[in-house]
């Protein structure tokens, strides 16, 4: 059965009702994000695609806010008409989840913290998120946050809900914090470099004082060579400038080729989709952290062991990874990888058996699990929202 609320006080009694019947929930926006993360036993659908509009919009303060199941593009559309954006790239993910693009929600970005590759230079969704009201497991409405930056003592619950995957409340409204949008943007793509040195120039065009706002590498595959991209943001009259700047400053590196404009944007909107992986029938999609420095060794480690297609984003420190969708989708060896060098991994896409049998997320030290119970506990008690999203149990 799919409940879906028209306002936030139907959300609240949509819960209650759930805790008097002790059926779970599980949340939705536009459900195209329904496949990321453990599968969710409930009897009904909480779905938030009713609860859509834009509440709050003060260009002047550089302040958003949406109920949750408004369109993302909606959202974009609305600050792109005053030169504005939201400053972490987000992306829809369906390459990875199918669906139609347009129902991605706003309160999907933010339950799963959906971050492209301006993260490296902007910080993630949670980052930009200042304001948040949602329904937790008992029905009740919290607001938490405002329409200001500042700082927070205690425990800061517009952070917790960013990433908690609908685990301890019910989104019902976010405020972001948004950035003028750049006039133009330019970047500067390297050739046929192997990981090791790709990684060695992406760390150095980040460090350089240019303001590289992307930095990606894509190794070859088949007949296309490999390519290191880094991008830059800005006005017109100085893209030339730090443009060639940044050329000479990576000089070791080759002569680079120049994406302008559309180009140029069309290429990082396809990195933040995940499309350099190709096309993934049959494949498990992994999303995996670590120090950029060790990202090589990890990625040649992989290679030595799995049937694995790979990229590089934040400057080396995200590696995209597709392994075939078989048995443990390569967890074990994922893990063990990640475990000597250092990170955590987490399952984006694989078929629900799968999904219900590894580790979506990093497994967490006994301490850490003992605080997400507790989180749990006090949120969600009678474990009514997406239980078992993040961990079985919980």
């Amino acid at each position: 059965m799919i409940v879906t609320p028209e306002d936030e006080r139907s959300v609240a009694y949509a819960v209650k009702d759930a805790v008097g019947s002790a059926q779970p929930l599980e949340i939705s926006g536009g459900g195209t994000k329904l496949g990321y993360g453990r599968p969710v036993q409930a009897a009904s659908n909480l779905s938030m695609r009713r609860l859509s509009g834009i509440t709050l919009y003060e260009p002047s303060e550089l302040v958003i806010a949406a109920r949750a199941g408004t369109p993302l593009a909606e959202v974009e559309a609305r600050l792109k008409q005053q030169g504005q954006r939201l400053p972490f790239d987000p992306p829809r993910l369906t390459h990875l989840f199918g669906g139609d693009p347009g129902r991605s929600s706003i309160g999907a970005v933010v339950a799963c913290n959906l971050s492209g590759p301006r993260r490296v230079h902007a910080g993630a969704a949670r980052d930009s998120l200042i304001g948040v009201r949602f329904v937790n497991g008992r029905g009740e409405t919290v607001k938490s946050g405002g329409r200001v930056m500042k700082n927070v003592t205690g425990l800061d619950l517009v952070k917790l809900m960013s990433g908690a995957f609908g685990t301890l409340g019910v989104l019902t409204e976010v405020t972001f914090k948004v950035l003028p949008a750049p006039e133009t943007e330019a970047t500067l793509v390297f050739d046929d470099l192997h990981d090791e040195a790709a990684v060695v120039c992406l760390s150095a065009g980040l460090g350089s004082p240019w303001e590289v706002t992307a930095a990606a590498h894509l190794p070859a595959n088949g007949a296309d060579p490999a390519c290191t991209l880094l991008r830059l943001e800005g006005f017109e009259s100085q893209m030339l400038y730090r443009g060639k700047a940044l050329a000479d400053a990576l000089r070791d590196y080759g002569t680079p080729q120049v994406l302008r404009g559309e180009d140029s944007a069309a290429r990082w909107a396809a990195i933040g989709e995940v499309e350099p992986l190709g096309q993934l029938d049959h494949r498990a999609v992994w999303k995996l952290s670590t120090s950029a420095d060790r990202a090589p060794g990890i990625a040649a480690a992989l290679r030595e062991r799995l049937d694995a297609r790979l990229f590089f984003d934040w400057g080396g420190g995200l590696i995209w990874l597709a392994v075939p969708a078989e048995a443990d989708a390569g967890a074990s060896v994922i893990r063990a990888a990640l475990g000597a060098a250092g990170g955590h991994a987490t399952l984006v896409s694989a078929p629900a058996e799968i999904c219900a049998a590894v580790d979506v997320f990093q497994p967490q030290p006994d301490s850490v699990m003992r605080l997400t119970r507790a989180l749990k506990d006090t949120f969600d008690p009678e474990r009514i929202l997406n239980p078992g999203r993040m961990y079985a149990g919980v």
